[in-house]
């Protein structure tokens, strides 16, 4: 579960940025809400400069009164493009795993094949 729990997090980051920008500790508290999404608070900074590099989210530091200094993360077009092919890819693959595991999707032969290979 962990390998899997990586994999969806940089998506689940992206989700949660199409909302409403956010700033790190603010991403960590609403993944570790998430019923046993978020295993460590150390992955989500390196995630946050992964998806920075690779244009998916942009970020700037913002000073309110009284309060100290953040980096409020946000989503770019590019960030959107992704995450929206990442969710009918995880329809499929969701869809696939489940019908595998409750022996629904089994046709006994390697013959057919599925729309992702």
């Amino acid at each position: 579960m962990t390998e899997l729990r990586r994999g969806v997090l940089g998506p689940c980051v992206l989700a949660l940025l199409e909302v409403r920008p956010r700033f790190g500790l603010e991403l960590v508290r609403d993944l570790a809400a998430a019923d046993g999404l978020l295993t460590s608070d150390g992955t989500v900074y390196p995630l946050l400069n992964r998806l920075r590099d690779a244009g998916l989210v942009t970020s700037q530091w913002r000073d309110r009164d009284g309060e100290r200094a953040r980096r409020y993360y946000s989503i770019t077009d590019a960030g959107r493009e992704s995450l929206t092919a990442f969710r009918a890819d995880w329809a499929w693959f969701s869809a696939t795993v489940g019908g595998v595991l409750n022996h629904a999707a089994v046709d006994g032969g390697a013959g057919g094949k599925g729309r992702h290979q």
